[in-house]
């Protein structure tokens, strides 16, 4: 109550008639609030942000009371998230925005430090800066007023951008409302404004400008292309970047200009076998890595070098073989404090609370890694306990970490030898299963996408893997609304029915259900398409499962079959439809669906002299099952294909350029002699 009653004399006195009373008010509730948040929180609760931002924006107010409620509201913003929401409720930012407008640079700079400190919060809407178009190119007009007004200026720009910066979600790499942003700062000459602030005399401002850098870089090709060719002082930018990673500089600079390059490389605008990205951007992130640096360093210098490897194998291996990565990052499970911080115990805590970061960010870089290159694979697993600390990665309480773990797995199960070994002596689709069970899509993108690898029929966990309900889990994917999903859930059932036992066949085709099936081959997604031709061809493949399957099924498989033959698809997708018709000619009883259907045989023809060599041979293929001469019943197929004008079709492709193919068509002709 005491606090609430001299709280409520402060707010009291911004209402005294007397200008002199009313500012000397205002100075006193600034020397009350520095440092005292309770004291914050009680102003805020007893209405004095109304009150400030009435005074701050009368035209009759003197300078001098403007500036220091400018000042009282910048230092209310340093308490907590919450009192920021009640700022912006107030309407702060309109009102500080329209401030700067005032020619006094004191309190344009007041107003900037408060307006840095509300945009810097994360709980504010960063399109605040974007309703009014004259806002920015006001701003760039300030940039040159003094180098506070840079400071904030630029880190503002730089937090009204990077909200959206997160280079690990996989789906989309990039908000649209950041690239928009991004657009709008670059149409605005925020490149030609900002590059001279990198080489000011104050640290704050060249640290701020960087960051700017490199949060406009980000996955945009049109800030990387035009930063190449800009120069500071008659230096190249990019040389620029590369002096702020040398040892002697603070980490953060160090780190953020590692991340400009990495952004620029990503986005095409430099080579990844240039020297500042192989010489100096790499090894300066795989310093960044070693357990000296503090936890936040050695998670953002992990996650940028995993990104800027992810797509360039040549960097994966010289990154594998530099400061013994792979080994140090096993540190990351181990210490997640730096050998400085040990003395230091509030450090100490709070690098426990978030040593699961370390953890995300070391599964991240090895699945970048080994990515491509099975050396490095090999070197990965074999690190100490890596497939057990995988394995419980892939049931921690994070989500971030269980999908760093999922990647990590991903990227090694590309590797047959891993499957065949450290895969199988850890049981690791036992948990993988047990992930897939309600997870978010991103989870269970990765997730069904190691499944598919570990369904492979070379993988020993195949049998315990169908002993576990996957039939039905896999079903359901295929029922899923993301593309990806459906094509994981259908690829993994391709690989489970590829030289399987009836068993599992007929287990496949019961769950999945015709009528999912067939739903599957009209999907729109071509991946789709292709898998579930895939699986049909795999579940056709040996005369007694032909039989079986076409007998149940028959009718159905060959109205699809004509469906797609006669629909507007790609050749690989028309290829496939006809190696399964291949597969039911060479059926006892099944080929007797494509004998009685002259409609489907009048097909096989046209493709036999189409113009694609492969459609070609796959059709030959099919007519070389049904004339074959060992079996029963050849003798009437054979008149009946040749009163249809196949020999004349196949005496021609016996001619034909392709040896392959008038291989095939001389083997077809042989029957008909023999």
């Amino acid at each position: 109550a005491e606090v609430t009653a001299t709280s409520r004399h402060y707010v009291d006195r911004l209402f005294d008639p007397d200008p002199q009373k009313v500012l000397q008010g205002v100075i006193d509730m600034k020397n009350a609030v520095i440092g005292n948040n309770k004291q914050k929180a009680n102003l805020i609760v007893l209405g004095a942000v109304p009150r400030l931002l009435y005074l701050l924006q009368q035209s009759s107010s003197s300078l001098e009371l403007r500036t220091e409620c400018a000042v009282v509201l910048g230092s209310l913003a340093m308490g907590t998230e919450n009192n920021i929401k009640s700022l912006v409720d107030c309407h702060i930012i309109p009102a500080l925005l329209q401030g700067l407008l005032c020619p006094d640079l004191i309190f344009i700079e007041a107003c900037l430090r408060c307006l840095r400190t509300v945009f810097i919060s994360p709980v504010t809407p960063v399109q605040l800066l974007y309703t009014d178009p004259t806002v920015i190119p006001h701003l760039m007009s300030l940039l040159s007023r003094s180098q506070r007004t840079q400071e904030y200026i630029t880190q503002i720009f730089s937090h009204c951008c990077k909200v959206f910066v997160d280079i690990w979600s996989h789906t989309s790499r990039i908000s649209q409302s950041q690239i928009e942003h991004q657009t709008v700062l670059f149409n605005h000459g925020a490149i030609q404004k900002i590059a001279p602030l990198l080489i000011s005399p104050s640290y704050k401002v060249r640290m701020q400008a960087l960051k700017c850098f490199s949060v406009l870089a980000y996955e945009n090709t049109q800030v990387s292309m035009t930063l190449v060719n800009v120069l500071v002082d008659g230096e190249l930018l990019s040389q620029v970047f590369v002096r702020m990673m040398q040892r002697d500089q603070p980490i953060e600079m160090q780190l953020t200009a590692a991340k400009c390059l990495t952004y620029m490389c990503r986005a095409g605008a430099i080579r990844t076998d240039d020297s500042c990205i192989v010489l100096k951007t790499l090894p300066c992130l795989v310093r960044m890595c070693s357990k000296e640096h503090l936890l936040e360093e050695r998670v953002e210098g992990a996650e940028t070098l995993a990104y800027l490897m992810e797509p360039d194998v040549e960097l994966q291996r010289i990154a594998s073989t530099t400061d013994h990565l792979v080994a140090m990052l096993a540190d990351y499970f181990k210490y997640p404090s730096s050998v400085s911080a040990i003395t230091d115990i509030k450090r100490l805590d709070h690098d426990l609370k978030h040593a699961h970061e370390l953890r995300q960010a070391a599964f991240k870089l090895y699945a970048s890694l080994g990515s491509n290159d099975e050396d490095i694979r090999k070197k990965i697993t074999e690190t100490e306990n890596m497939m057990d600390r995988i394995v419980s990665g892939l049931s921690e309480s994070s989500i971030k970490v269980r999908l760093a773990a999922v990647r990590c797995l991903h990227s090694l199960s590309r590797s047959v030898q891993q499957l065949r070994t450290s895969f199988h002596d850890h049981a690791v689709w036992k948990p993988l299963m047990k992930l897939l069970q309600n997870a978010p899509d991103e989870v269970l993108i990765m997730a069904s996408s190691t499944l598919c690898n570990l369904l492979l029929e070379f993988s020993p966990s195949k049998e315990p893997i169908l002993e576990s309900g996957v039939i039905e889990l896999l079903c359901s994917l295929t029922q899923s609304d993301s593309p990806a999903l459906r094509v994981n859930g259908i690829w993994a059932l391709m690989n489970m029915a590829f030289q399987a036992d009836q068993k599992v066949k007929m287990e496949i085709v019961r769950c999945l259900g015709t009528e999912q099936l067939f739903r599957l081959l009209s999907d729109p997604d071509t991946n789709v398409l292709m898998k579930t031709l895939g699986l049909l061809r795999n579940l056709l493949s040996t005369r007694p499962h032909i039989d079986q399957i076409m007998s149940s099924h028959g009718k159905q498989i060959m109205q699809a079959v004509t469906l797609i033959l006669e629909a507007e698809h790609n050749i690989e997708v028309k290829e496939q439809t006809l190696c399964i018709l291949a597969n039911i000619a060479d059926g006892n009883t099944a080929k007797e669906l494509i004998m009685t259907n002259d409609d489907m045989l009048q097909k096989i023809k046209s493709y036999m002299q189409h113009s694609n060599v492969k459609l070609q041979l796959a059709a030959t293929f099919c007519i070389s099952n049904l004339i074959w001469n060992e079996e029963d019943g050849s003798q009437e197929r054979q008149d009946k294909l040749r009163e249809m004008g196949f020999v004349d079709v196949l005496h021609k492709l016996t001619l034909d350029s392709d040896s392959n193919l008038s291989d095939r068509a001389k083997t077809a002709m042989q029957q008909y002699l023999a």
